[in-house]
Order: C-alpha cells, then sequence, then structure tokens
C-alpha cells in the first residue's frame, strides 16, 4: 500500500453543507482575493494529488457546471454502478467498498495524496476511520439545505489548525491521531445528538 494522506478538500457553508439544494453550486462563486499565507489553494492542493475518489452525485454536479474538468489529467474514479457516458479522459467508474477503494487509491498516489469527494463517500470513509485529514474551507453564507458534508454513523472530534483566509473565507485543517479511540464513537438513538 501507499504512503498516501487520505484527504478531504472542500467548501463548506456556515451551516455544515457542501452543495445546495438539487446539487447547487453556485454558492462556491466568491469574489477574487488575495490569500492570506498559509491558505492551500486548489491549484496547490491539486498538485499533490496523486488519486481522487469521487461519488457520482458530486461527478454529475461538477459536468453540470459546464466549465472545463477542473481536475485536469489527475486519475479520478468515480464510485458508482452506472455507466458514466461522456466522461473526460483521466476519469473512470469504480465500485467496491470504501476501505478497498481507498486502499487501491493509496497505492496507485504512491508519494502523493488521495482526494475525496462527495458527502456520502467521505462519511462512508470518515466513519470506517480512512480519512487522514480534511481541509475545510468555510464560505460565510447559510443554506438552509442541500448536501451535508457528514450523514454518517458515528462521532467524530478533531484537532484544529486554522490555515488562513483568502478573503472573506476561513480555511481550516482538521486532523485526528488514528491511535486514539477517543476520537469516533458512535452516536446514540437519534434525540441522542
Amino acid at each position: 500500500m501507499g504512503t498516501a494522506t487520505v484527504q478531504v478538500y472542500c467548501a463548506i457553508s456556515l451551516d455544515g453543507y457542501i452543495a445546495g439544494e438539487d446539487d447547487d453550486l453556485s454558492w462556491l462563486e466568491q469574489e477574487p482575493a488575495e490569500a492570506e499565507p498559509g491558505f492551500i489553494d486548489f491549484a496547490s492542493f491539486m498538485a499533490q494529488t496523486g488519486a481522487m475518489l469521487m461519488g457520482r452525485r458530486t461527478y454529475d454536479a461538477v459536468m453540470a457546471m459546464g466549465v472545463a474538468w477542473p481536475y485536469g489529467d489527475t486519475p479520478v474514479e468515480v464510485v458508482t454502478h452506472r455507466p458514466l457516458g461522456d466522461a473526460p479522459p483521466a476519469v473512470r467508474s469504480i465500485k467496491g467498498e470504501v476501505a478497498d477503494l481507498i486502499a487501491a487509491a493509496r497505492a496507485r498516489a504512491g508519494e502523493k495524496n488521495v482526494y475525496l469527494d462527495g458527502g456520502s463517500l467521505i462519511s462512508q470513509a470518515l466513519d470506517a476511520g480512512l480519512v487522514d485529514e480534511l481541509i475545510l474551507t468555510r464560505i460565510p453564507i447559510l443554506l438552509g439545505a442541500g448536501v451535508p458534508l457528514y450523514q454518517g454513523e458515528m462521532r467524530h472530534r478533531f484537532r484544529v489548525e486554522p490555515l488562513g483566509r483568502m478573503g472573506e473565507m476561513l480555511q481550516t485543517r482538521l486532523d485526528r491521531p488514528r491511535s486514539s479511540a477517543q476520537w469516533s464513537c458512535r452516536r446514540g438513538p437519534r434525540g441522542d445528538r
């Protein structure tokens, strides 16, 4: 298995959504601003990415944006049971258990990192203890509804490191030591949230 770090890199609303209703991503558009030192821009993040796993819903939302494929020639595997249709050259479909998919992506990434994208995939990987860090860029907007970052079965605690700002956006890195059982536990009944 490769030594790749498994990372989540995404923007998130103040109320915890990574996409709005109907998978709307238009709220991600921000006024251009200069980033503070420490802020990890998308190009820098992708330069350290050797493989990507993406959920099908996220793939469809990105394709619907009508922009050039933002991931370049980075190998992207879309977790799906349905055909992808006219996919970019570096994209292929894949299916299987999240632990097996991530192990294979780590091997493909080699010394670079694995990028996970998509709420369901992120939730499964977090609950399986397979995410090494999350780099979240908080955008000061309340969406009220949409696709949440996390919908899993566990409670997870993280250490937080502020990375920097870009305009009104604030970026943080969250991680947890793999050796400590105190960082994750099963949630109680629905009323115990």
